[in-house]
């Protein structure tokens, strides 16, 4: 199917384009949106080991802080791989609510401009902005329950570039995947690339089940959503993000070497199922198959 524009989903939705005009860009790169990975303190250097080990790249050092508007304590370590990013915390106070609840951090380019726009898209500010070290945090809710933060920094990061953009990998409900698609691409300035509403179902270990599969991309990065009925088996649904890689077979091999478990074998598509120490699940697919 051909490249959908963000306009065209969404006039087929009733939304105006003077509508989707009003929000404001304010994404600033893929590279700058990270997985968001809680683990129990004493999984923190396993975790990271064995992410760094499959996919590359580097931590930065352990530190502990308070990254909440709340009294909390967690150690934190940031992983740039150029598989994609992640913001790994291992709390050694309980986790306030709702935090931990969020999948994705994205690096906006002006905190104000980004509320404002979440809330003309149709998301829900469950934390309303604070401060933290480095700059500013919040916390909103997409139509169908995906929770994102959203961040910005005083001092604007500057990462490289990755070597494939990984994949937010959403569950839908058909009660509310248009709702949220044309909520979503009018905050971010995508474009659905692709909307297959008969998709083979064996890439959520459904095989011969048709799945509504919808691609977007925008720079924020990419996202694949499924429109499923819910009936799924684990751990499809568990997982965060999908990570394109450029030899499937040899990172599985580095992930099972360094204390990761292949909790779905690779099927014909290319795609495989992992489970890192800490209980992060992740799938990864071969970069020429997704």
């Amino acid at each position: 199917m051909r490249a959908i524009s963000r306009l065209v989903f969404a006039v087929a939705l009733g939304l105006s384009g003077a509508a989707l005009a009003q929000s404001p860009d304010v994404s600033v790169g893929a590279q700058y949106d990270s997985a968001h990975v809680y683990v129990a303190p004493g999984d923190m250097d396993a975790f990271v080991a064995s992410i760094t080990a499959t996919f590359g790249g580097q931590a930065s050092p352990p530190s502990v802080t308070n990254v909440l508007p709340v009294p909390s304590s967690t150690r934190f370590r940031y992983i740039w791989t150029p598989a994609g990013t992640f913001s790994t915390f291992a709390f050694l106070t309980p986790v306030p609510f709702p935090f931990g609840s969020e999948r994705t951090g994205y690096l906006v380019s002006d905190m104000d401009q980004a509320i404002a726009a979440a809330r003309a898209s149709g998301a829900e500010v469950l934390v309303a902005p604070f401060n933290d070290a480095i700059g500013r945090d919040a916390v909103v809710e997409w139509p169908g329950g995906l929770r994102t933060q959203l961040y910005w920094h005083t001092t604007p990061p500057a990462y490289p570039p990755l070597a494939a953009i990984p994949d937010n990998r959403v569950y839908l409900s058909p009660d509310r995947a248009d709702v949220f698609v044309a909520d979503f691409l009018r905050f971010s300035h995508g474009s659905v690339i692709k909307d297959q509403r008969q998709a083979d179902g064996g890439e959520i270990g459904r095989p011969g089940v048709p799945v509504r599969r919808i691609a977007i991309r925008s720079r924020f990065g990419n996202m694949v959503i499924f429109v499923t009925d819910g009936h799924l088996p684990y751990p499809f649904g568990r997982e965060v993000t999908g990570y394109a890689v450029a030899d499937l077979d040899q990172t599985l091999a580095r992930a099972q070497g360094a204390g990761a478990t292949v909790l779905v074998q690779p099927a014909s598509g290319r795609s495989a199922m992992l489970q890192f120490p800490g209980g992060y699940i992740a799938e990864v697919h071969a970069a020429a198959e997704q």
